[in-house]
């Protein structure tokens, strides 16, 4: 009987556990979609270039 009840709470443990995963997962998506969506909604506005900000090589010292 108590390997039973180990194994259940273990499984619920997991089962807990994954869904935290998830909930991590899904709030870092979130994150990033918004990120990506301010990125793309002030790129228009403020450069009217073609060329990125950043250099293609890197500086040497």
């Amino acid at each position: 009987m108590f390997e039973y009840e180990l194994q259940q709470s273990r499984s619920a443990e997991l089962i807990r556990r994954a869904e935290h995963e998830r909930l991590v997962r899904e709030a870092t998506r979130a994150r990033r979609a918004a990120r990506r969506a301010a990125a793309h909604d002030t790129a228009g506005a403020e450069s009217h270039t073609r060329r990125s900000r950043r250099y293609r090589f890197a500086r040497t010292a």
